[in-house]
């Protein structure tokens, strides 16, 4: 248990802080809201006005994130292959090889669906 305690210690710290910084920021942040700050953020365009009681917004920006994680979470599976290259050998190869295959059709199909067009 020795051995942890300066771990845990710091996992302490780090959990002070943040819910330290949390619980701050109400007080000590400035109170400066004006209409471009309570706006909602549309990457860029300008705002257009919901209707009374909510109305349709563009699901575009959603599927396009996600695509985004998607991809992202693929290429994170690429490390751990690049750290045990040498450990592996053909099989490890091989796998790699079904994997990048794997994610390069999932490209394709995107690309070629228009997920990846920006309008």
């Amino acid at each position: 248990m020795n051995a942890y305690t300066p771990i845990l210690i710091l996992g302490a710290v780090a959990a002070a802080f943040a819910v330290g910084s949390v619980a701050i920021a109400p007080f000590t942040g400035p109170r400066r809201y004006n209409r471009a700050k309570l706006d909602r953020y549309e990457s860029g365009i300008q705002p257009s006005p919901l209707p009374e009681g909510g109305g349709k917004v563009s699901v575009r920006y959603f599927i396009i994130a996600m695509l985004f994680i998607v991809f992202d979470i693929e290429i994170v599976f690429l490390y751990p292959f690049a750290v045990a290259f040498d450990q592996l050998g053909w099989f490890g190869i091989i796998e790699m090889f079904l994997f990048m295959a794997t994610v390069f059709v999932a490209y394709a199909y995107v690309w070629r669906r228009g997920g990846l067009e920006w309008d």
